[in-house]
């Protein structure tokens, strides 16, 4: 949708669909092409697209971000993506370079476990807890998983976006696409990204921590760090006004 030279592609988060985006593209949508998707098992995609073995990494979803640059013709494409969005992202840019004008990263991390010399979040104990959980009580799962992903317990509506997104997901799907993204470390491939980042990182944040972020900045010293003094994981929903300055100023540069 939209009109305009360039080309904005949305990638969303895990468990969110595209309409997850709807507090930013509009004020967008007059001076670029915006192109937006759902993943494979979410939202209004096809679930029968859905294959294990390929959807069983990360590089499974940024070949399908691949082939819908590929379908589309699409060049010089600046890349907004989110959470796991953002790591499938540029991993496309990785493999496909010649796609990608910039990407803007929000809330990107590329390992979410403790190691002695990296603070990612999660205890490996308490993720195999909340793995375990998710397998037994999908439906529970989500009830507890999208207020702590969102954050600002005073704003309740807010984790009901990410809630109703999560119910839209396949089960079966998502349980697997978790694990995927919760076990996988990615952290020797950012050092292989050579589009130009900006990373956009929340001060509050219990699934990136800022720690990530200094990670991100040290690994890719030309990329940009933009760290918006709010709580959550989603500051496009959060805090759309102030992400939406950000990456205007981005995407004059």
């Amino acid at each position: 949708m939209g009109s305009g030279s360039r080309t904005l592609l949305f990638v969303n988060g895990f468990g969110c669909d595209q309409s997850i985006w709807r507090f930013i593209t509009p004020s967008f949508s007059s001076r670029f092409q915006l192109v937006l998707f759902d993943h494979v098992g979410a939202g209004l995609s096809e679930s029968s697209a859905y294959d294990p073995d390929k959807h069983g990494s990360l590089q499974g979803y940024a070949q399908d971000l691949l082939d819908i640059c590929q379908e589309l013709n699409l060049t010089d494409v600046t890349l907004i993506g989110h959470s796991v969005g953002a790591m499938i992202g540029m991993l496309a840019a990785i493999k496909a370079p010649e796609y990608f004008r910039q990407l803007q990263l929000l809330c990107l991390s590329p390992y979410y476990l403790n190691e002695t010399n990296y603070h990612g979040g999660f205890d490996q104990q308490d993720m195999k807890q909340m793995l375990a959980f998710m397998d037994q009580d999908f439906m529970g799962w989500v009830d507890t998983f999208a207020p702590f992903v969102m954050g600002n317990p005073d704003q309740p509506s807010l984790a009901e976006e990410l809630l109703h997104s999560l119910c839209q997901n396949d089960p079966t799907i998502a349980k697997r696409f978790a694990r995927v993204i919760f076990l996988s470390d990615n952290r020797p491939d950012v050092s292989l990204c050579k589009v130009p980042c900006l990373f956009i990182q929340c001060a509050r944040d219990l699934v990136a921590p800022l720690e990530v972020g200094d990670f991100l900045q040290a690994t890719l010293p030309a990329s940009e760090l933009v760290t918006l003094p709010v709580s959550g994981h989603c500051p496009h929903v959060s805090a759309p006004a102030l992400t939406r300055e950000v990456m205007e100023t981005y995407l004059a540069a």
